[in-house]
């Protein structure tokens, strides 16, 4: 069997920037499942995964314009102009900021009035080309899956687990 839309696949793998540091690995989390075609993983790398077999490798790059999407389709927010510098200020400019959970995210500034500076928000990945390694390690197809679920049938529970006296019955 080969992964293919709808597949059920467990991986081990390894993302890393390319040339830098492991973004993430199986080898902190375990392997991950995901069904092929859903999005749950990045969607470049589902297209690179697509048509492995069970115990197949595969290594490659993903180029930084397949990672985000464009940069003119992501997220802009209004930000009072009074949280930037005065003076350096120009559209095209890249600020780092401070999440509330202690992240950072960059902001490229795309407009600029006495009031306010409008921003793009970059994600952390954006402009980084990335490396990965996966292994295939279970493909499992989604209609035997569900029919192994729906029609597993229970266990007998013995009478002494629940406490029943039996007798056996005399006609």
């Amino acid at each position: 069997m080969k992964i293919a839309p709808g597949s059920i696949v467990r991986l081990e793998y390894e993302i890393r920037v390319k040339g830098g540091d492991v973004i993430e690995s199986s080898v902190k989390t375990g392997p991950v499942q995901y069904v092929q075609g859903e999005g749950k993983l990045l969607p470049a790398l589902e297209k690179r995964l697509e048509g492995l077999a069970a115990g197949q490798s595969l290594e490659g790059e993903i180029p930084a314009a397949e990672v985000v999407p464009p940069e003119d389709t992501l997220p802009s927010r209004k930000i009072p102009r009074g949280e930037f510098p005065k003076d350096g200020l120009e559209v095209g400019s890249l600020f780092e900021a401070h999440t509330a959970t202690g992240g950072t995210i960059d902001l490229r500034i795309i407009a600029i009035d006495d009031k306010h500076v409008t921003a793009r928000l970059l994600p952390p990945l954006f402009g980084k080309d990335l490396a990965f390694k996966v292994k295939v390690v279970m493909i499992e197809d989604p209609v035997s899956h569900a029919k192994a679920i729906v029609f597993k049938k229970p266990p007998p529970i013995p009478g002494e687990a629940l406490g029943l006296d039996l007798e056996e019955v005399k006609d």
